[in-house]
């Protein structure tokens, strides 16, 4: 097995103090929120296009998707498949309204649309979605030192949030979006000489990947039927379990919420020169992103018909899930067992690289979010800009405290993949938040009231599925509780699958605001330039 040398210790070291130091650097010019979080709005489609796509490239895909591809099949590489249509859709509709307004949150819009308090609960639901997201990047990053250093994930965990943190906090979105355009290169080069010296250790390469893997079943959009077991293809259509439709229209459900209300997009959106280099950057991302998760997985296959050749017990374990080995430590462990010192620490800084660029920004958008919507809106509102950027630095690092408490969870966690694990929380915390954007653009109904409806029965719906995928609502339990028939006591303890529960949440969320406006709202407000129906022609973007 190779051993993490000097040499690769000496690269991984300079990647970090030479992405450290890009935060100094650019420190100096954050003198306002305007500066800090969208960079005076100065910033060419190139660069940010290639900054949205490493914020999208985070560890999740370097990691996860691998290990997904290793032990699964390809079905929640599916979602992915839908961001060109779902870019189309939203740059039709929601971006051309952050442009015209000129915001630095996403949320900004709820207000005048709707009133404070659901531009707060938006807020709030971002903020904790985003937690949970930095968390897992970093998880995935505790796996990379864990076979690195052989430290205890914890240990891992800090350290890791450490280097983050430092990296973060000083910069402002200047330095991440500079950082992410190096990094960028830095994970395809990486991501590369990983794959290739997987192929080379292949007797007949790449052809004998794509036979191997056909025959094993791994390109199926399915999962194993048992844990290491033989493949299944999920069937076309299904509510309460995975299948390939639903799985789409998870993914255009997805990439909708992430163009109209993800502040990680509409931050860098609205920081462009102008609406056209907004628009070209985020079909930039496009045309990086997708090939980039295909070519992940497909990695992950190569993983699994590598180990299928030259059998390791370690990579074994990996495979079925023994003792809790988890399936994103695959790559990993290859890096360490394959790859020559020396080389090794390129590829280990690709890997980091992507989970800081995503982190980052994650990170960057929380702040942006909890000053401007939160605290600038509702707790401290006259102070000058130099408080008010303290405060956004003092939220970043705060951001990045709870990012390391939550990776802690999900070393708890044992269920198929975490990609698995991520798709289900994902969906439960998605708070109904593409369907509040619907009603706002695509109606002229709704009001505070309406929308407190649809967001009340959203969390209650979330809460439910929430209980059901806990086990604190079980079949058994609601026939002896409530002596309810089997097959009706069956169908509640699992209406849908887990993954569909923000396609549902976005549903409950638009019919329930606008019956609620239909039947109660009498009051009509000025909604000029909000919706799709009342937007003036004479309206320029800038």
């Amino acid at each position: 097995m190779t051993r993490f040398g000097v040499l690769d210790w000496a690269i991984v070291a300079v990647y970090f103090v030479g992405i450290a130091s890009i935060g100094p650097i650019f420190a100096r010019r954050n003198k306002s929120t305007e500066g800090y979080f969208v960079g005076n709005r100065s910033f060419p489609a190139w660069l940010l296009g290639l900054a949205m796509f490493a914020t999208s490239i985070s560890s999740i895909t370097v990691v996860a998707y691998p290990g997904d591809a290793f032990r699964t099949g390809y079905l929640r590489l599916l979602p992915a498949f839908m961001l060109p249509f779902g870019i189309l859709l939203a740059s039709r509709i929601f971006l051309p309204y952050f442009r015209r307004s000129r915001c630095t949150s996403a949320f900004e819009y709820l207000e005048g649309r709707f009133g404070p308090g659901v531009r707060l609960y938006a807020s709030i639901a971002f903020v904790f979605g985003q937690v949970m997201r930095i968390g897992t990047i970093l998880y995935l990053v505790s796996l990379v030192f864990q076979q690195m250093t052989g430290a205890t994930p914890y240990v891992c965990i800090v350290a890791g949030g450490l280097v983050i943190a430092v990296y973060t906090v000083a910069g402002g979105i200047r330095a991440i979006v500079w950082a992410q355009f190096l990094q960028t290169f830095l994970l395809w080069f990486g991501s590369a000489l990983c794959f290739i010296t997987v192929v080379r250790g292949i007797d007949g390469g790449i052809g004998t990947i794509v036979s191997t893997a056909l025959a094993d079943g791994k390109f199926l959009f399915g999962d194993p039927a048992t844990p290491g077991g033989p493949m299944v293809s999920a069937p076309w259509f299904a509510l309460r379990e995975k299948a390939i439709l639903m799985m789409l229209l998870m993914g255009l459900t997805n990439w909708l919420t992430e163009y109209s209300s993800n502040q990680n997009v509409i931050q860098k959106y609205v920081a462009a020169k102008n609406p056209k280099e907004a628009t070209r950057s985020i079909w930039i991302c496009c045309i990086c992103s997708v090939p980039t998760w295909a070519f992940f997985m497909f990695l992950g296959t190569s993983l699994y018909v590598y180990f299928k050749l030259h059998p390791d017990p370690q990579a074994q374990a990996i495979f079925t899930g023994a003792d809790g080995a988890k399936a994103e430590s695959i790559l990993p462990y290859f890096c360490v067992r394959a790859i020559p010192s020396g080389l090794a620490g390129l590829v280990i800084a690709g890997i980091l690289s992507a989970a800081m660029s995503a982190s980052s920004s994650s990170i960057s958008a929380i702040s942006a979010v909890s000053i401007t919507d939160i605290y600038r809106r509702h707790m401290v509102k006259r102070r000058d800009e130099r408080h008010y950027v303290l405060a956004a630095r003092i939220v970043s690092a705060a951001s990045c405290l709870l990012m390391m408490a939550c990776a802690t969870l999900y070393l708890e966690m044992t269920k198929l993949t975490l990609q698995d694990t991520g798709s289900k929380i994902g969906a439960i915390i998605a708070g109904g938040l593409l369907g509040l954007y619907v009603l706002g653009f695509l109606t002229t109904r709704g009001d505070g009231r309406s929308v407190a409806a649809g967001i009340a029965c959203t969390v209650l719906f979330s809460l439910y599925i929430t209980a059901i995928e806990t086990k604190l609502i079980t079949a058994e339990g609601l026939m002896n509780w409530f002596g309810l028939p089997e097959s009706i006591a069956g169908w509640l303890a699992r209406p849908i699958h887990t993954y569909y529960t923000g396609i549902f949440g976005n549903i409950i969320m638009f019919v329930a605001g606008y019956a609620v406006a239909c039947l109660f709202q009498r009051q009509r407000r000025d909604l000029t330039n909000m919706t799709v129906w009342t937007r003036l022609d004479t309206a320029d973007e800038e």
